[in-house]
């Protein structure tokens, strides 16, 4: 017996909503949708502050639990991470996007949500607010490398046991 296969076309509506041609996407579109971005801006350092402030308030509603009761409120605080970790560079601070990343990455390889786990993502946190109190777009320049740095050496602690 021989199977027979079907070919499915899956519709793609974002293809009807994006103009190209033979030569790729549109320049002009392309040009018009990253000034839209740009102008926005100014709005994201007012929506990071709502998210930072999300962030807070899931760290300390887990910070308050129990150990081994903190996961589920450790995913909501990895759930606003990852929104910020998505936007961040996307508004011209990709020094937030890195950071989030990393925490992230961070959370997503421990087991569990100690004392010194939660002091190192407070950490991540602080630093995050800093990096938008501060106004520190692009890389964050010889500040935020080092505040990247520090950080680094925080979670090396995590590896070395």
């Amino acid at each position: 017996m021989v199977a027979v296969a079907e070919i499915i076309e899956v519709p793609n509506p974002l293809k009807t909503k994006i103009s190209y041609g033979p030569d790729g996407v549109d320049a002009a579109m392309l040009e018009k949708a990253e000034a839209l971005i740009a102008n926005l801006q100014g709005d994201f350092v007012v929506w990071v502050q709502d998210d930072l402030k999300k962030l807070q308030e899931h760290f300390d509603k887990a910070n308050t639990q129990p150990v081994e009761e903190r996961a589920q409120a450790m995913k909501d605080v990895f759930g606003v991470l990852h929104d910020m970790k998505g936007q961040g560079g996307s508004f011209g601070y990709p020094l937030i996007t890195t950071i989030s990343n990393t925490l992230c990455r961070f959370m997503e390889s421990i087991t569990s949500y100690g004392p010194q786990e939660m002091q190192a993502i407070l950490l991540h946190i602080n630093t995050l607010r800093l990096i938008v109190a501060e106004r520190l777009s692009g890389d964050g320049g010889t500040k935020g490398e080092k505040l990247v740095k520090g950080l680094e050496l925080v979670l090396q602690k995590f590896t070395a046991k």
